[in-house]
């Protein structure tokens, strides 16, 4: 081999990073979760392949050498160089971020705000968009510092306390390929859309103030954690389980529904709940609202990968697949059960379409994409139309049903459909330990979220009560709750 080949090989070496393919994520330096090998932010896996023969490494150390002395300054820099910046990587993440903030301000809200009576829109409006702000404020507090940071002894199951007030993050600062002010900002739109999501199982009937302190116990002691646990690599539980979750099966939908089923179990019905018809006021902007969490799941799923590349581009494709896939179905079950199609249940069956494939858009591929969407649009429409009118609960929106079911059925089949047998990425356990593997993490959010979600909300029922008098629920909360009305009727 060349002295210039040498090298570039050493040179290639320096320019990547670990991989820990157990745990479908990648460590870098500073011990925050990338998601490949890289050179300079580009997917390093079928180069490294390509390297096994020692003709092959000749070849690409004799060229890697030709970059090397074109950018001398970093062949001669320290073994501990710092994470190369990533134009393309940072251009695509800053568009995710913006279209996950998007699912929640004003997908999420128009979703939920159409679904109820008219008399109650504008309190789902304002819960959506309160909880932006209020999770921001947490988030830059205590959230990311919690969530991303090593936690000592604590690690298995949460951070620290080093990037408090977001210290030490500058413009300089580097997570990954991208601006750690970047990976924070995406991270944090996670952290707003879970809560806003809970919202639809208690709607209608909940006092805003007792929203609000619940939402903030329940982001402190059920999100964070299980955030961590599953996104903070090495020493997290689940991350050393080799749980594969990609963009959040666990964190965010399966955590979101427990909590949904939770609080509209100790909450009670809504008054003429089942008797009385409550038929959603606005379904243009159910389904103008679902469209766009649809656009803006691309955001959420490819995202995750923090990178513009093969993986992100696959993921964007799965979870299109995953939707349109469940949104035929859905529409197909109606058909047949009812004679006609609806426009409330093609929106429904596409976000649990979305919500199945979520945990699984970075390891699963089509064949797994459509067989995810079939089954979650099955099992939700079962659960959404019999299983709740069967055991009584009032979850108002159908969160445990789409959000929690569907995350449940998508986090466990992830162990299934990554195999490459079904068109996915590989995983290294086999098909039923990784199954196994998938089921704990379920078991556990469901387990810890449950646990929080009681204590949080006879805590706040105790000291300032969690529902409104039963002449507000029957004026409606846009008048009592916030002195306004969205229709002026004449």
């Amino acid at each position: 081999m060349t002295r210039m080949g040498l090298h570039g090989i050493l040179w290639l070496n320096k320019k990547c990073v670990d991989t820990d393919p157990t745990k479908g994520r990648t460590y870098g330096p500073d011990g925050k979760p990338l998601q490949t090998r890289r050179l300079q932010g580009k997917t390093m896996h079928t180069l490294m392949a390509a390297i096994s023969q020692m003709a092959a490494i000749s070849r690409i150390g004799f060229f890697t050498g030709v970059i090397c002395l074109s950018q001398s300054s970093q062949l001669f820099a320290s073994d501990s160089a710092p994470s190369t910046l990533n134009g393309a990587d940072t251009a695509w993440m800053i568009v995710a971020t913006a279209l996950v903030l998007f699912m929640t301000l004003p997908g999420l809200a128009l979703f939920y705000g159409g679904l109820v009576r008219s008399k109650n829109v504008l309190s789902v409006l304002v819960q959506c968009f309160a909880l932006a702000g209020v999770m921001t404020l947490l988030w830059v507090i205590y959230g990311y510092s919690l969530a991303f940071t090593h936690g000592g002894d604590f690690q298995k199951y949460i951070g620290g306390f080093d990037k408090i007030l977001l210290k030490g993050i500058t413009v300089d600062s580097v997570s990954g390929t991208i601006p750690e002010s970047l990976f924070a900002a995406f991270q944090m739109t996670f952290a707003i859309i879970t809560p806003a999501l809970i919202v639809g199982a208690f709607a209608e009937r909940m006092k805003f103030s007792g929203m609000m302190l619940f939402s903030i116990l329940w982001f402190t002691f059920s999100y964070l954690p299980i955030c961590h646990m599953a996104w903070a690599g090495e020493g997290a539980l689940f991350a050393d389980w080799g749980v594969l979750d990609f963009a959040g099966g666990t964190v965010v939908h399966v955590n979101a529904g427990i909590a949904g089923l939770v609080t509209c179990l100790l909450l009670g019905p809504r008054k003429g709940f089942p008797r009385e018809p409550m038929r959603p006021h606005n379904l243009p902007f159910t389904v103008m609202g679902a469209g766009m969490l649809w656009v803006g799941w691309f955001g959420f799923n490819a995202g995750s990968e923090l990178a513009a590349d093969g993986t992100a581009a696959m993921a964007l494709l799965v979870t299109h697949i995953a939707a349109a896939t469940a949104a035929t179905v859905w529409m197909l079950i109606e058909v047949w059960a009812h004679g006609k199609a609806s426009a409330l249940g093609i929106a429904t069956g596409a976000v649990a379409g979305l919500v199945a494939i979520t945990p699984a858009s970075g390891t699963a591929g089509p064949l797994g994409a459509i067989a995810l969407g079939a089954i979650s649009s099955l099992v939700c429409y079962y659960f959404a139309t019999s299983v709740k009118h069967k055991f009584g609960y009032d979850d108002s929106l159908d969160v445990f049903g789409v959000h929690g079911v569907g995350g449940i059925i998508g986090a466990i089949l992830t162990g299934v459909f990554a195999a490459e047998a079904f068109g996915g990425s590989g995983m290294e356990l086999d098909m039923l330990d990784q199954v196994w593997v998938q089921t704990k993490s379920v078991l556990v959010t469901i387990v810890w979220s449950g646990v929080v979600s009681i204590l949080a909300f006879i805590l706040v029922n105790k000291l300032i009560g969690m529902r409104v008098s039963l002449e507000t629920e029957q004026m409606g909360l846009d008048l009592t709750e916030h002195q306004e009305q969205a229709y002026d009727l004449v």
